[in-house]
């Protein structure tokens, strides 16, 4: 049986490996059976995941967000529904509340398809969420950092996505920190 465990770790391994290469995308390998793996999106410019391949599951962890600043209860509830649409994913915690989405897949399933699909829908989920986490969970420093640009005539191009955050105050009563340029 642990001939068939070491030969299991070892085609996980390679197919972690050949949807690696295929994906061409930036990743280290601290050890054999770890891969860490950095994952473009367009709102959050990268997702950085660890791939662990154990003795029975193929382990996913990537970092979505810190720990919410603020309307804790919000985001937790906001993240427990959207897990109930993730496929193989779900969103999870650490010990300090940062937001990691997760996965385990039996080794037996892993395949450089397997692989290429939980990176994809890893991407996918990080980068479709991390506009509604930042403006549930950050509301406030955003609008703080909108007023401190607008006062110095620096950039807010990547503020951009949140420009409603600031043309309605929480009360709902026009702009709060500085008029958006037009």
């Amino acid at each position: 049986m642990g001939g068939d465990r070491e030969g299991l770790k070892a085609a996980a391994r390679s197919a972690v490996l050949d949807a690696l290469a295929d994906a061409e995308v930036e990743y280290e390998r601290p050890d054999e059976g770890s891969f860490v793996v950095r994952l473009p999106g367009e709102h959050k410019l990268w997702t950085t995941c660890s791939l662990v391949v154990g003795d029975h599951t193929l382990s996913l962890n990537a970092f979505v967000a810190r720990r919410p600043d603020e309307n804790h209860e919000g985001v937790y509830r906001w993240l427990l529904e959207r897990n109930t649409r993730l496929g193989s994913l779900a969103f999870a915690l650490d010990r300090l509340g940062d937001v990691y989405l997760v996965a385990r897949l039996p080794l037996g399933l892993i395949t450089p398809e397997t692989v290429d699909q939980l990176l994809g829908e890893t991407v996918a989920a990080a980068d479709s969420s991390f506009d509604q986490l930042l403006e549930l969970g950050f509301a406030s420093a955003i609008r703080r950092e909108w007023e401190w640009r607008t006062s110095r005539g620096e950039s807010l191009a990547n503020l951009a996505a949140f420009r409603h955050l600031i043309e309605r105050t929480p009360e709902g009563h026009g702009a709060s920190a500085g008029e958006p340029p037009q």
